[in-house]
C-alpha cells in the first residue's frame, strides 16, 4: 500500500498513540475510540452536525487502525514518518546511488563512509522502503538514489 504523503495526517495523533506503543496497546486505544465515535453508539438527541463530524472522526480512526494495525502497513509508514522528519532536522549531504556504496554480501548490507568517520548502512531489504540515510556517527544523511 502506497500512502500519500502530501498533508499526511498522523496516525498516531488521531489514535492518541505513540509509534512505540505495543500492537496491544495500539488495538486498545482504537477501541476505545471506534466505540466512542461509532454512529450506532451515538445518543439520539446530538444535533446533526455534530454528528457528521463525529462520523468524520469514526472514519479517520478507522483509517489510522487500517494503517497502524497491520505489521506490514504501519512499518511502511513508520519509515516514511523517519524520512521525512530527517529532511526536516537534518541536512542532506550528498546523493549517492546504491551501486556507488560498498555491498558485504555476507550481511547483505550495502555501506559508504562518511567524512566523519563513520558509515551510512542500509540492508538490502530495506532499498525499497528507504531513501534517506542518517549517518550512524554524526547528523548528516545521504540520499539513496534508484
Amino acid at each position: 500500500m502506497a500512502f500519500e504523503r502530501i498533508n499526511q495526517k498522523d496516525w498516531y495523533k488521531v489514535l492518541g498513540a505513540k509509534p512505540s506503543d505495543s500492537p496491544a496497546e495500539l488495538k486498545r486505544k482504537y477501541q476505545k475510540l471506534a466505540l466512542l465515535y461509532h454512529p450506532d453508539k451515538q445518543e439520539a438527541d446530538v444535533p446533526a452536525g455534530e454528528v457528521e463530524e463525529r462520523v468524520q472522526r469514526f472514519i479517520e480512526i478507522d483509517q489510522a487502525w487500517k494503517i497502524l494495525g497491520n505489521e506490514e502497513t504501519k512499518k511502511e509508514y513508520d519509515l516514511q514518518q523517519r524520512e521525512d522528519n530527517l529532511t526536516k532536522e537534518w541536512p542532506l549531504h550528498e546523493q549517492i546511488y546504491l551501486e556507488d556504496m560498498s555491498w558485504d554480501e555476507d550481511e547483505q548490507l550495502y555501506t559508504l563512509s562518511c567524512r566523519c568517520g563513520g558509515n551510512y548502512s542500509i540492508f538490502k531489504s530495506e532499498t525499497k522502503d528507504v531513501s534517506l540515510v542518517c549517518c550512524d556517527t554524526c547528523s548528516l544523511v545521504i540520499e539513496i538514489l534508484q
